[in-house]
């Protein structure tokens, strides 16, 4: 009797001290991590959202359960290793979402690469709706202090001015990373520049209402392209704002909190969100940055063509049940984005150690 109580207490106690590869449950491989932020009904089947293209293509077959999200599973190709998921529109949905994900046992993440794709708006000045641009940078649009604009002194552009300061042209710009907040990222040059290379001549559709859309923007020649593959910067706040005025101040941001060096090109709610919450969970081990890529598709122009009032062009998006370039935008996200995760989830051996960089 002795003995067999000695020989269970053996067995207990190994339990906690066998190695943790023994201990635990293995964990689900992931080795890219597609992030998307909305879906309109079902995962398949029925009118798309941004989920629904990577579910039944690439495809992601396996649902994995996520009670804890918005959208309460994630998907998984085991073949490929990919995860993706739907967070919720919004930096707070992003934020949560993310943060979740990387916490959640069932995944080592420290290697995944991650690939935020979805649509958003973009400046006539820089492209034309339905053209995919990926992000050198991220600026957060979200976090400022605001004057209402019937009290705008004259000798200020905008509204809009730094937290830390007075005014719209604080010099020397802030700190990005203050005790205010993260005003800016920059992701990986090398890796967005690799992307970029890669995916410069995917064909993106060109629809009769893309080409009724982009000829009204006259006086504008890069509205009136044809949709391609681009890069530019992406400015992030939840305020789903329009018109030409807060397109010019959009401009100003981007080139004011990056000293000139940044070019405004895409709207978005969530990609602050996106990478703090990253960058959190970075500077405790558990992703790396530098794996980390943005690619937005433009669904409709930040502002209305010549002639036409901001609150116009919201009424005439609404009654069309959309935007103009809602289905092709759509349609670029995948077709860009899955060039990306298929090259790395397929040569998984070139990429696992060593991150790709294009000069």
């Amino acid at each position: 009797m002795r003995l067999a109580f000695s020989l269970l207490a053996t067995f207990a106690l190994s339990l906690f001290v066998l190695p943790p590869a023994w201990a635990e449950e293995a964990k689900i491989p992931v080795r890219v991590v597609v992030v998307t932020t909305f879906e309109l009904g079902k995962d398949s089947g029925d009118v798309p959202g941004e989920f629904q293209s990577w579910v039944e293509k690439l495809p992601l077959g396996r649902e994995i359960p996520a009670p804890g999200s918005d959208h309460g599973v994630m998907r998984y190709n085991p073949d490929l290793q990919v995860l993706g998921l739907a967070t919720g529109e919004g930096p707070e949905h992003m934020a949560s979402a993310m943060t979740g994900l990387v916490l959640d046992p069932r995944f080592d993440l420290r290697r995944a690469y991650f690939v935020l794709a979805g649509i958003g708006g973009i400046d006539p000045n820089f492209g034309s709706v339905g053209s995919a641009v990926w992000a050198p940078r991220v600026i957060n649009g979200g976090l400022a202090h605001m004057v209402d604009a019937r009290e705008i002194p004259k000798d200020w552009p905008d509204g809009f001015l730094p937290v830390q300061g007075a005014s719209p042209g604080l010099s020397p710009v802030p700190a990005l990373h203050s005790q205010w907040g993260d005003m800016g990222y920059t992701l990986n040059p090398g890796l967005v520049a690799w992307a970029y290379r890669l995916t410069q001549d995917v064909p993106l559709p060109d629809t009769k209402g893309l080409r009724a859309s982009r000829a009204r923007y006259r006086g504008y020649p890069q509205a009136q392209l044809p949709p391609k593959v681009m890069l530019g910067d992406t400015l992030s706040a939840e305020t789903f704002w329009v018109g030409e005025r807060m397109n010019r101040w959009a401009e100003r941001w981007v080139k004011y909190w990056t000293e000139g060096k940044g070019v405004f090109a895409t709207t978005a709610e969530e990609d602050v969100g996106f990478m703090q919450a990253l960058s959190a969970q970075a500077r405790a081990g558990r992703v790396d940055m530098n794996r980390v890529l943005i690619l937005r598709t433009a669904s409709n122009f930040d502002m209305p063509p010549p002639g036409q009032s901001a609150a116009d062009l919201l009424k005439e998006e609404s009654q069309e049940s959309g935007f103009s370039g809602f289905m092709p935008s759509l349609d670029a996200a995948y077709r860009v984005g899955s060039v990306v995760v298929r090259e790395l989830a397929t040569r998984w051996d070139r990429y696992e150690e060593t991150v790709p960089a294009a000069p």
